[in-house]
């Protein structure tokens, strides 16, 4: 989409809905802590643990364990955090985009984020960063009363998305 399209037509301008930072451990124990300290550096808000499910068992847990931690920033905050985290990734590939213009990056080490010093309680310790983009409009499909779908051509492609992320977020998108 190019911005006289947008100029055009502000219904078409793609904005960041929600930002997820996420750190499974996939076990039980102190890392889960570690993790929860560390979104709370990161991202200044309160996390949640998250908790293994009946689906978990394959791998020696049982169900209502925390095994990890994770917190979701909507708004102003969001696109903050983004512009924080973003220095640390050189490249998104293809691949992390789900076909609704929505994608996903990790990044290894917490150090790589600017403005972040190693903690010894912490260790080191990566985390994932999940992006959900919509335009103005989307509230219809998430509203209680008469709830609908977005339009095909209302949604988000992966095309723009990443359109949108070399443009506000200067991170190329690899094959």
């Amino acid at each position: 989409m190019t911005e006289q399209e947008t100029e055009q037509n502000p219904m078409k301008e793609i904005e960041i809905s929600k930002v997820i930072v996420n750190i499974g451990e996939g076990q039980v124990g102190d890392g889960v802590e570690k993790a929860h300290d560390l979104i709370e550096k990161l991202t200044g808000k309160t996390p949640v643990r998250t908790e293994s499910n009946d689906s978990a068992k394959t791998f020696g847990l049982r169900s209502g364990l925390n095994i990890g931690a994770m917190t979701t920033i909507r708004g102003e905050d969001a696109e903050e955090l983004l512009n924080k985290v973003a220095p640390a990734v050189d490249q998104i590939k293809d691949s992390a985009f789900d076909g609704n213009g929505n994608f996903s990056f990790g990044v290894s080490e917490y150090i790589d984020v600017p403005g972040l010093d190693y903690d010894a309680d912490i260790g080191m310790k990566g985390f994932q960063v999940i992006v959900v983009l919509e335009r103005p409009g989307y509230r219809v499909k998430k509203r209680d009363y008469k709830p609908s779908e977005i339009g095909d051509d209302h949604k988000v492609s992966d095309e723009e998305a990443k359109e949108f992320i070399e443009e506000n977020l200067e991170i190329e998108v690899s094959q």
